[in-house]
């Protein structure tokens, strides 16, 4: 039953997001955390993983998420979920249509859905932002600053500006990446040794 609701539910999201899978971040936090497969924190530390990885986050996303909740064939099951859709309709955009994008209906489509594509991406880094360097307490209203996360954020955003200034180059993403994770453990290490983390 689970690996049905898996493909689903993965099939579903894939089938009615447009924009890859930053767009899709927001509908699938809403159905993992609302079928209580993961709880929020858990999908976004998934969400770190994911962009860690190599690959589209929508299908690694939709792996671990699987791998969770029905093992390696739930995570096939998702992930066939979240790539069917768009293979299909590609597929048939392919075969039928060799000059697609000339018609006038889809490109007024295509006008249609960017605004929403982009709102949804925009939505989804602020919720992951907000939630990664701040947390609020349903319970009581409290707000807590994740001291860790602003300092790594700081030191990341300083990089890739400076760099940028420097070499008139971006930095790589992997490379912040790297520097990111690389400061994640000296600063929980240090933060252990000394009684603060």
């Amino acid at each position: 039953m689970i690996l049905l609701k898996l493909f689903f539910t993965f099939f579903k999201i894939g089938l009615f997001t447009f924009g890859g899978g930053y767009a899709m971040i927001p509908l699938i936090s809403d159905a993992v955390v609302s079928n209580g497969w993961l709880s929020e924190e858990q999908f976004l530390n998934i969400i770190a993983v994911a962009e860690s990885t190599p690959g589209p986050v929508a299908i690694n996303v939709a792996t671990f998420v699987g791998s969770t909740q029905g093992g390696i064939v739930g995570s096939v099951c998702a992930t066939l979920g979240v790539v069917l859709p768009s293979f299909i309709v590609i597929l048939i955009i392919a075969s039928l249509l060799k000059n697609f994008l000339k018609y006038r209906g889809v490109q007024g489509f295509m006008k249609g859905v960017r605004p929403c594509v982009a709102g949804l991406i925009v939505a989804a880094g602020i919720k992951i932002g907000l939630s990664t360097l701040f947390s609020v307490t349903t319970f009581g209203g409290g707000f807590s600053v994740n001291y860790i996360g602003l300092i790594i954020f700081a030191v990341v955003a300083a990089t890739a500006y400076f760099y940028k200034r420097i070499s008139d180059k971006k930095i790589s993403p992997i490379l912040l990446i790297v520097i990111s994770a690389a400061l994640g453990i000296v600063i929980c290490t240090l933060g252990e040794r000394i009684g603060v983390v």
